[in-house]
């Protein structure tokens, strides 16, 4: 099971050898009723995933049966087909793990939920598809205002965010906010919610073009951030220039996605009492000089915004509704920069593989 679901294609049981499966050459319906869906039969890049034939799924007791309008794709979803994540799906699956589209049948006790009615999910795998049967305590109904396409690119990436700047980071009005790798997903919505909420924010990106990008997402300065490899002390030259990027009384919180060469740099710009939020590793995983953190009074905390979402559903639940309320306020906006066919989901994938990606992108898929 993953994330609560019954099977790996979203409510579809898979029996016998995947092989059976037939390979779609177009995307009309067959009288069988066959949805289209990515599949990743075997641990590999974004080129080893086959466009299938596949029954439509047929929901069970408490699950809804979406019509996939739109999927957001996340760095995760290279992992996943790796076999790289901390969550292995069992093969075969689509990958795909924020949804939006539209309900089309329900399941037996089913209560809150009608067909017809607009929703977005987290189904962890099966995005990727034209259907997905669900578990109804997975979807969220998303007002009318809300075009599919945002709302597939909503969840994953400001859920974090909230949940890391304000249920574990407690950030306060007026304070500093250091965001590494802000011109991705989590960190342009990091810097959209930490606006939001009153913050003066920070951007470091790796290159000019994502820092004018992260600039234009709210950021109040920034800097790219890059390792001098004729200085004798290249980290140290860093922490200098996030030290000036950042002020003179440093970062009260630090959202780090990146991990890498920048941990040591960003810490030694931390305010005295800051917050350092780690989220992910696209640099690679680093080894902290555990004296920062002491002679800071740095707390370091550990993101982990799936288990949150699984553990604590009410107070999910509610940075949800918060983070809707911004939305409908146009104080936050998914920046979604590239949009694909379900059939140019591999390059959709791969736009990842060399942390090009500028904000978020989504597979459109129908509607």
């Amino acid at each position: 099971m993953l994330f609560g679901l019954p099977t790996n294609l979203g409510g579809y049981v898979i029996s016998g050898d995947h092989p059976r499966w037939q390979i779609a050459g177009n995307s009309t319906k067959s009288k069988a009723e066959s949805m289209r869906a990515l599949v990743s039969y075997e641990p590999g890049g974004p080129d080893t995933l086959r466009l299938a034939s596949l029954p439509d799924p047929v929901p069970a007791s408490g699950q809804l049966l979406v019509s996939i309008a739109a999927c957001g794709v996340n760095f995760p979803d290279l992992l996943m087909i790796q076999d790289l994540y901390q969550v292995k799906a069992p093969r075969p699956f689509a990958p795909g793990a924020e949804i939006a589209g539209t309900v089309v049948a329900l399941g037996e006790g089913i209560s809150g939920f009608k067909v017809g009615d607009r929703v977005a999910a987290r189904c962890g795998t099966g995005g990727m598809a034209e259907m997905i049967a669900i578990d109804a305590a997975r979807c969220t109904k998303i007002p009318d205002t809300m075009p599919f396409r945002d709302a597939a690119a909503f969840q994953f990436t400001y859920e974090t965010a909230y949940y890391a700047l304000v249920t574990r980071g407690r950030l306060k009005q007026n304070e500093t906010v250091l965001v590494l790798g802000a011109a991705g997903g989590v960190g342009s919505a990091s810097i959209q919610v930490a606006k939001a909420l009153g913050a003066r924010v920070v951007a470091a990106t790796s290159s000019e073009e994502k820092l004018a990008f992260a600039l234009s997402q709210g950021a109040d300065h920034g800097l790219v951030y890059q390792l001098d490899k004729e200085s004798e002390d290249p980290k140290k030259e860093l922490a200098r220039a996030m030290k000036v990027a950042v002020g003179r009384t440093g970062a009260d919180l630090i959202i780090d996605p990146v991990g890498g060469f920048a941990v040591e740099p960003a810490m030694r710009c931390a305010a005295e009492g800051a917050r350092y939020l780690i989220l992910g590793f696209t640099a690679g995983i680093a080894a902290m000089p555990m004296n920062l953190p002491l002679l800071k009074s740095c707390d370091v905390l550990g993101i982990n915004w799936r288990t949150f979402t699984l553990e604590q559903p009410l107070q999910s639940a509610a940075n949800r509704a918060q983070l809707l309320e911004f939305y409908a306020a146009r104080k936050i906006a998914p920046a979604i920069t590239a949009t694909f066919a379900l059939e140019e989901g591999q390059a959709a994938i791969s736009a990842f593989k060399d942390r090009s990606v500028l904000g978020k992108i989504v597979v459109l898929i129908a509607g």
